[in-house]
């Protein structure tokens, strides 16, 4: 029986240092039914000769020019010329291991559509890897280890990008990169969650991740900490938001100002909260600091943690969950 086609979408700007290494990474799959889905966001080294060039050799490999700016037009593009009942997608720097596209295929054929075949990541440098880019690949793996992706969600990009797969009808239905919204890769992240995909749990390290000063997620505007924050805070009112509760900033740091700016902008209730002395009791946008005791007052509370301290963020995790508060319904850390 032939195994469905898997469609990968791969965009690619001024990588061709790293493209031969990804091209060779997806040829040597053990899963061999694939269509590539490669596409020039307007380059201007020799990246598009490169791929070209693989092209010519294996007719697999469908090569694209992008007729709009940037990657989500130039991902667009990608899955209007694919075929493949799956869809994956690919970042033109990263590396596959052999196995990746059989491990998401069989275990997506195994659970079958409304469901989100993911891997663990693996991060690679010639400077070697920074604590925080350490730190963010145990955390999404630890996740992943159990499919419970979306219990923080509103930390960070809790999907694994680009190391998914998901049938197309479902990429469809949650209508991926519409309209253009950045970070694509987190946007995309929220679709699934709010049509109730399911992340199906994977203890494999199948993808690996390069990492470099010149990366995109590094130096692009689109990925700047607002861009996050804007998307988190759209997501959250839209999906978990509860007006009949009294909504909770705990935070009075850069992201608690943020947050607490943003919902003053949108004319929202809330009440604000935090643990330095310093700051209690002053007056910022309008809004007087209360301290954590200030929440005993409140009947019914839904909260967004902005603490950034890891020790802290326990603290609160213990305390809320002592009080019957329970996460991703009462409490929502967003860092």
């Amino acid at each position: 029986m032939q195994k469905p086609l898997i469609s990968i979408l791969t965009p690619f700007k001024n990588t061709e240092a790293f493209l031969e290494d990804c091209l060779n990474s997806i040829i040597k799959q053990n899963y061999t039914n694939w269509e590539l889905l490669i596409v020039d966001d307007n380059s201007t080294d020799s990246s598009y000769k490169l791929v070209e060039e693989f092209a010519k050799k294996d007719s697999r490999i469908i090569l694209l020019k992008n007729p709009g700016k940037g990657i989500i037009d130039a991902l667009k593009l990608a899955f209007i010329n694919s075929k493949g009942e799956l869809i994956t997608r690919m970042d033109s720097d990263d590396v596959m291991q052999p196995n990746k596209l059989e491990v998401l295929a069989n275990k997506l054929l195994t659970y079958g559509k409304q469901h989100v075949a993911i891997g663990q990541v693996n991060y690679f440098s010639e400077d070697g890897i920074k604590d925080g880019y350490k730190s963010y690949e145990i955390w999404l793996n630890n996740l992943t280890k159990t499919g419970n992706n979306y219990s923080e969600i509103y930390k960070e990009c809790a999907i694994p990008s680009p190391c998914w797969m998901v049938y197309r009808k479902d990429l469809i239905a949650c209508d991926a990169f519409n309209p253009s919204i950045y970070p694509e890769d987190y946007d995309l992240a929220f679709r699934f969650y709010k049509n109730h995909y399911k992340c199906i749990p994977c203890d494999e390290v199948i993808h690996n991740w390069r990492d470099y000063s010149s990366r995109t997620s590094r130096t692009h505007a689109h990925y700047a900490e607002n861009h996050f924050l804007d998307l988190k805070l759209k997501y959250f009112l839209e999906l978990d938001y509860s007006p009949n509760k009294t909504l909770v900033v705990w935070g009075a740091g850069k992201k608690g100002k943020l947050i607490a700016k943003k919902l003053i902008e949108k004319d929202m209730s809330f009440e604000w909260i935090c643990d330095n002395p310093k700051k209690i009791g002053r007056d910022i946008y309008g809004k007087t600091l209360q301290p954590f005791s200030f929440l005993k007052t409140i009947n019914t509370a839904q909260s967004i943690i902005t603490v950034a301290n890891r020790s802290a963020q326990k603290e609160i995790y213990s305390y809320l969950k002592s009080i019957n508060m329970v996460n991703t319904k009462d409490f929502f850390f967003f860092c």
